[in-house]
């Protein structure tokens, strides 16, 4: 499960991705199986230093998302460019890099007690979501170079050892990752974990793209279940009304900011919340619901911009 890791768009439709190994996107809330003693550890990668510099969108602009008509309804996140900018709005408070794709092959130890951290989304041998991507992975690539890690991966499942890993897991998944069907397996379970569930629970709550964002980010970083995402969310929805319930969209937004930037403090006081504070918090008093670009926001000292 992500705790601090990388990011993503899928490079085929969610439903294509999923069929090329072997599972289909669920529609539940929280799909993830549960691991036998995961770890609620909600901490990122070490912040990195602020510096004064500035990273600038290296691909062509994209066309801003249309604002909603009488007969035309707001785009939402799964839009193909959206869901691009999502990956890079993530990116850059995860690895400080717009370049969500070159993630694929990283894997890491970051020392949050997760164990190893690895690719796209930051999959965990110490949260079951790992296990579970090698295992679908395999069952649909029999013979790939992670699935000799398999008797390992089930056996470190839900603690922060490396048994049985070390020293090649972490040299045969970057080897891995240069493999097409492995690429788009991450980026299914992905989607069906967390970007899936954030963005239809977002609609269903009546919220529209940024909103949507603000869910992802949220599940990306502290996980599914009522310890995680979900658990923020009903703290929110304690204090102000979500739109689906006639409550003020901002007003909502703002109060899940405010329990989710609480929830990151308790858990590590002191933490850096500056994808918070100066990012989503930073659209949402713009007003910027649609989340239209160009946009200019800061994470850890550092300026992005996309045209």
């Amino acid at each position: 499960m992500k705790r601090a890791g990388v990011l993503m768009l899928a490079a085929v439709p969610v439903a294509l991705a999923a069929t090329a190994y072997g599972i289909s996107p669920s529609t539940h809330d929280d799909p993830r199986p549960a691991p036998p003693a995961a770890s609620t550890q909600d901490e990122p990668r070490p912040s990195r230093p602020a510096t004064a510099s500035t990273h600038d969108d290296p691909r062509p602009a994209h066309p801003s998302p249309s604002a909603a008509t009488p007969d035309r309804a707001p785009e939402d996140l799964a839009a193909p460019a959206l869901k691009n900018l999502a990956q890079e709005l993530v990116a850059s408070a995860e690895n400080s890099t717009l370049d969500w794709r070159s993630a694929y092959g990283y894997v890491q130890d970051i020392g949050d007690g997760q164990g190893y951290t690895a690719g796209l989304i930051g999959f965990c041998t110490g949260t079951h979501d790992l296990l579970v991507l090698v295992e679908n992975y395999t069952a649909a690539h029999p013979g790939n170079g992670l699935a000799r890690y398999l008797p390992a991966l089930r056996a470190v499942d839900g603690t922060d050892s490396h048994e049985g890993l070390d020293p090649g897991f972490p040299a045969a998944w970057r080897a891995e990752a240069k493999v097409p069907a492995f690429r788009a397996a991450q980026e299914a379970e992905r989607d069906r974990i967390y970007f899936d569930p954030a963005v239809s629970t977002a609609k269903r709550d009546g919220l529209g793209p940024l909103g949507q964002f603000i869910y992802y980010d949220a599940i990306v970083f502290h996980g599914p279940g009522t310890d995680g995402f979900y658990g923020i969310r009903e703290r929110a929805m304690a204090r102000a009304r979500t739109p689906a319930e006639g409550g003020s969209e901002k007003a909502y937004l703002s109060a899940f900011l405010d329990v989710r930037r609480a929830t990151m403090r308790a858990k590590r006081p002191g933490i850096d919340t500056t994808r918070i504070d100066t990012a989503q918090r930073k659209f949402l008093e713009e007003g910027n619901l649609e989340l239209r670009t160009p946009l200019v926001w800061q994470v850890y000292g550092e300026t992005y911009k996309v045209p």
